[in-house]
């Protein structure tokens, strides 16, 4: 177990789509009002926040009076236009009677797939920290289609803080943390993402959210493997993120990270990309693979999805589940030809290999 820090410099914060709207769906002013509060009272305090806001849809479905949430994505694209003006106009107006200034990050699968992209958009978050302007990130849902879609905002958190090597993310809802089978006693610290935590989970029937408590652990999974400390807690409840700023154990659940967790290329490369196709491969590359090997010809039975040299793709075991990601130096068109032959050049080098 990596040892928790006392003290967290870079915080990354999720707030959901259910913390901004009152009973009668209407922006909830004044708790926007107290995260803000609260933002910048760190940010007074020496820390780097990050926030990943969620609500640009649903302020949208408000503004055009839509009572159920669009299943068309030209009209999620236009909820989404319309909402995300609102969304930073209130951050922003929130931020700057507080002296601070905030930017729109707008971010897709896109941006994070391509190693430069994906560095870019780390130096300029990392520039307006610098700045001491608070990033608001949120998933371009103006231009995103399903196949360059984070899917819901629970991800994109965990990809921003693996991103910019937070030192804690806290994921808010109006939940108080995972519940146990009683659906009643809170579980407090969780050291293992097992199946029977994933069954801990339930999703979420609000008419303008996405996910639900099965996104946030599976957001919690990508962080506490890039050695990130992760919190689900209740946005609601009183000065939240100063309590688990001073002290993580203080409120909600804290799934708590891993000692050998990767290294900023290697979580880049698991969990920053969507891989371009599947290499399925026998026990003998899969014990390779877990050996700190590259990947060969010779030990891949099938492949399938039209990847070139340089893209990602997953790699499989022969029960079809994924054991790692990784850059591969051929095309599927030439590892079709050389697949289970010996070939002297590796498919996937080692140094370009992630194990899940």
């Amino acid at each position: 177990m990596k040892p928790l820090q006392k003290d967290y410099k870079r915080i990354v914060v999720k707030i959901g789509s259910s913390l901004l709207y009152t009973g009668e769906d209407k922006a909830d002013m004044e708790l926007i009002g107290e995260l803000t509060g609260q933002i910048a009272g760190l940010s007074r305090q020496g820390k780097e926040l990050v926030l990943v806001s969620s609500g640009a849809i649903a302020l949208g479905m408000s503004v055009l009076g839509l009572d159920t949430r669009p299943k068309g994505l030209s009209y999620l694209q236009a909820a989404a236009a319309v909402g995300q003006n609102e969304l930073m106009d209130f951050y922003r107006r929130h931020f700057k009677a507080r002296g601070l200034s905030c930017a729109q990050v707008l971010l897709t699968w896109d941006d994070l797939s391509g190693r430069k992209r994906y560095l870019n958009a780390k130096n300029t978050i990392f520039t307006l920290l610098k700045l001491e302007s608070i990033p608001i990130i949120n998933e371009n849902d103006t231009v995103a289609t399903d196949e360059i879609r984070f899917g819901d905002n629970d991800r994109l958190s965990a990809l921003v803080s693996s991103l910019v090597g937070a030192d804690l993310l806290i994921i808010l809802s109006d939940v108080d943390g995972l519940l146990d089978k009683d659906r009643k006693t809170l579980v407090k610290v969780i050291t293992q993402i097992n199946p029977q935590i994933k069954g801990l989970a339930s999703t979420t029937d609000k008419k303008t959210c996405v996910g639900g408590m099965i996104t946030k652990i599976e957001a919690a999974k990508i962080a506490v493997d890039s050695g990130i400390p992760c919190v689900i807690a209740n946005g609601r409840q009183k000065d939240i993120l100063l309590a688990l700023a001073k002290d993580i154990n203080s409120a909600g659940t804290l799934f708590v990270p891993k000692t050998a967790y990767l290294a900023a290329k290697k979580r880049w490369l698991a969990f920053g990309t969507k891989p371009k196709g599947r290499i399925e491969v026998d026990d003998g590359a899969r014990q390779a693979l877990l050996n700190k090997k590259s990947l060969l010809s010779v030990g891949i039975t099938a492949c399938a999805g039209g990847f070139e040299a340089g893209d990602i793709v997953s790699i499989v075991n022969k029960d079809s589940l994924e054991v790692a990601r990784g850059k591969v130096n051929v095309s599927s068109r030439q590892l079709d030809k050389i697949k289970g032959a010996r070939h002297d050049k590796e498919v996937v080098h080692r140094d370009n290999i992630a194990i899940l």
